[in-house]
């Protein structure tokens, strides 16, 4: 049985390697073999077929309920409900809506929108929207979040901006948002965002700054309710009645055993339907049913079939679960426990068992959270044995009394204040463990060396005694000292990311990186975090020789101090250092300055009677074995005829297109100038800008330019000095992503 289930969820975890999905005539005759498999007793083999058949078309009723292409940028008049619990950043309103519906096109059933300087907006309500809609769209870079995926996981068709809305109905069964406007409205000690994300899910009130306090300490899995929050729930209500059952007080007429059954998984239960029911909670909510049924039997289930069952049953119910990492994460870190405590020799007292605990989660975490290019927190296993009780035993348990207790006057308001003070002191010592140990990004592995540390990895975590044990310590520590990725001497390896609307060049030789602009930034929100960071990391760089901020401008510095803090930056230059924050303690960029490390050369130039704004850019040449880039910032075509007039040798290879295809900038003088083979252009899907502009783009293909275009082709990569063609990290198909139009 157990091999069976094995056999059938492998088959749809398949589902996320896939390059492509095999169309309907395929997928039924694969599904006719596997049945047919069945029939002559090669069940293994017959249940992995139907299982990927099934994931494969859940596949296809995704992605064929997405925004069609037409409609892409579209501006409709659509109408839906409110769903799940909207949040508001700022002036900045996110919510989703179902069952969107239009009179002018077919729309997916959900929606995911913004609403910037909009009102107020509650879970259940019914409105009337102007929405321009976008295709859900995620950008590609060597690291980071695969939005795109998540977004067709979520079941989310289309993404959108409103720009005008009547409320049609108001909320009807809005309980979750009428118990977190409960929870937010109680002072709690500064905490109610943080006690509504303990208690709802909803993590709209926990700062960006609280977020990477938790990130850094390994803690996240303590505020976003997991199985750990419903398993708890569901023992305290067994151990209550079974105790008062020992007490004599329980009342004969009803069996205690039954009863207490029924109210654990009806706590579970009502918990995580309280929760939104996500994977975590269904995995626990599967998991204790099955432990609550065969202990009203009086039977031992052992301790993989529950995991197992729940692990086939959550696919089965959704298969695209299995392209969020928390799915992984939370089947895994269950997994490393039932291998660490299952078929020991001997007892533990309690603080071994919990410290052990911790430790073989985190070390049994570490390829799980490589391959999903997730940080790994140095201090996280120190820090969660007194986080993890301190939670579980003392600011749950009295934050759930305090919201059940709400309507009691005072009652519920004072034990949420106790709940709040709790978790304020809490975030006062996470913040101090986050300074002390800081989050590490594990480089990127190849798959061999992965596969390795996964072996060392089960080896450390196997009981003493089994020989050869101790080659589990040089198998994972490979993941220390995992091979540079670094091009040889001569050579310069340039990455133009895949920011959105801005840019962010990585310039990198044999032992030295530069980072020339670092993607936009918006309040809370930069590509320093969300790509930058990521993505250098992925690439294997751990500091900085130079960063250059070409201006002011937050689409070319928004992500500059999100940087600064993660890694470590020997010195800053800028075209307009005056009008950055004096922390950074920024440069001026000096025209003709120029240096050469790993015999790859750089020279700067700006121009010195620019005024504030684009044409003050900071320009840099890099020449690797005679091949010659060129990165250019925003700069106009003003600057452009000075930079032509100034004298210094302007050819170049390889043109990073001025402020991103602008008809104000690439000037067919700088093109005639330089006269570059291809043209890099880094820009954001739809942008409003319209970049790039048609004139620009005509003018390219008049002189024979080919381009690259970072919103159709990801990031992009160019070996200089090897002559080569350029790499795009869109064209590394994934079914959920579309590649680009060109080959």
């Amino acid at each position: 049985m157990r091999t069976a289930m094995l056999a059938l969820a492998t088959g749809m975890v398949c589902l996320r390697w896939l390059p492509a999905l095999p169309s309907l005539g395929w997928l039924v005759g694969m599904s006719a073999g596997g049945v047919l498999l069945l029939a002559v007793r090669r069940w293994h083999c017959g249940l992995f077929l139907l299982g990927l058949c099934w994931a494969c078309l859940h596949a296809h009723w995704a992605t064929n309920g997405q925004l069609v292409a037409a409609l892409d940028g579209q501006t409709l008049w659509l109408e839906g409900e409110v769903v799940g619990l909207p949040a508001t950043n700022g002036s900045t309103v996110r919510f989703e809506l179902a069952e969107a519906w239009s009179r002018r096109a077919q729309l997916p059933s959900h929606l995911r929108l913004a609403w910037y300087g909009g009102p107020r907006v509650v879970s259940g309500e019914r409105w009337r929207l102007a929405v321009k809609l976008k295709r859900p769209r995620a950008l590609v870079n060597p690291g980071g979040f695969d939005a795109q995926a998540w977004a067709l996981a979520k079941g989310i068709g289309a993404t959108g901006s409103v720009k005008a809305g009547q409320r049609v109905r108001a909320a009807r069964l809005a309980w979750r948002d009428g118990v977190r406007q409960r929870l937010l409205a109680v002072d709690s000690q500064q905490q109610g965002g943080t006690l509504a994300a303990l208690l709802l899910g909803d993590g709209s009130g926990v700062s960006r700054q609280q977020w990477d306090v938790l990130q850094a300490t390994g803690t996240v899995h303590l505020l976003v309710i997991s199985g750990q929050h419903v398993g708890l729930l569901a023992g305290l209500l067994y151990g209550l009645v079974a105790l008062l059952a020992k007490l004599g007080v329980w009342p004969a007429r009803w069996p205690w055993l039954p009863c207490a059954c029924a109210f654990a998984f009806t706590g579970a239960l009502a918990y995580g339907l309280l929760a939104g029911f996500q994977v975590p909670v269904r995995r626990a909510c599967i998991m204790i049913a099955l432990v609550l049924l065969w202990r009203l039997r009086f039977r031992h289930l052992g301790v993989w079939s529950p995991l197992l069952l729940a692990f086939t049953t959550v696919l089965l119910v959704d298969p695209l679960v299995s392209l969020q990492p928390g799915f992984w994460l939370s089947f895994c870190a269950v997994g490393v426990l039932l291998l660490t405590f299952s078929g020991r020799l001997g007892g533990w007292r309690w603080w071994q068992a919990w410290t052990r605990a911790q430790c073989c989660v985190a070390v049994g975490l570490l390829p799980v959270m490589v391959a999903l290019a997730l940080p790994v927190s140095i201090s996280g296993p120190l820090v969660n044995l007194l986080a993890v009780p301190w939670i579980s035993l003392l600011v749950l348990p009295v934050a759930m009394a305090g919201a059940v207790l709400l309507p009691v006057p005072w009652v519920g308001e004072t034990l949420l204040w106790l709940a709040g003070g709790a978790l304020r002191g809490l975030f006062q010592w996470l913040t101090w463990a986050a300074e002390w140990g800081p989050s590490w990004l594990p480089p990127g592995l190849s798959p061999g060396v992965w596969l390795v540390l996964v072996i060392g990895v089960l080896l450390l975590l196997l009981p003493a005694g089994i020989p050869l044990r101790w080659l589990g310590v040089p198998m994972a520590g490979l993941l220390l000292f995992s091979p540079r990725q670094a091009p040889p001497v001569g050579q310069a390896d340039i990455w133009v990311l895949d920011v959105g609307q801005g840019l962010g060049v990585l310039v990198r030789t044999a032992h030295h990186q530069l980072l020339y602009d670092t993607g936009p930034g918006l309040g809370e929100i930069d590509a320093g975090a969300s790509v930058v960071v990521p993505s250098l990391v992925a690439l294997g760089v751990r500091r900085l020789d130079a960063m250059i901020i070409s201006h002011a401008h937050l689409d070319h510095s928004g992500g500059a101090g999100t940087v600064m803090r993660r890694l470590p930056v020997d010195q800053t230059l800028a075209g307009e250092p005056d009008l950055l924050p004096a922390a950074w303690q920024a440069q001026p960029c000096e025209p003709g300055r120029s240096w050469e490390w790993d015999k790859v050369k750089f020279v700067l130039w700006r121009w010195p009677s620019a005024v504030p704004g684009n044409p003050a850019s900071c320009v840099l040449w890099v020449e690797a074995n005679g091949e010659r880039l060129l990165l250019s910032g925003d700069i106009d075509a003003a600057a452009e005829k000075a930079l032509v007039a100034s004298g210094l040798p302007v050819q170049a290879h390889w043109l990073q297109v001025p402020h991103h295809g602008s008809r104000t900038s690439s000037s067919k003088p700088l093109l005639d100038a330089v006269r570059p083979q291809a043209a890099l252009i880094s820009r954001g899907h739809g942008n409003t800008f319209g970049h790039p502009h048609a004139s620009v783009l005509a003018r390219f293909q008049a002189l024979g330019i080919a381009t690259h275009d970072t919103a159709e082709d990801g990031a992009l990569r160019v070996r200089l000095g090897t002559f080569g063609p350029v790499q795009r990290q869109r064209s590394q198909r994934r079914f959920w992503r579309e590649a680009p139009d060109h080959p």
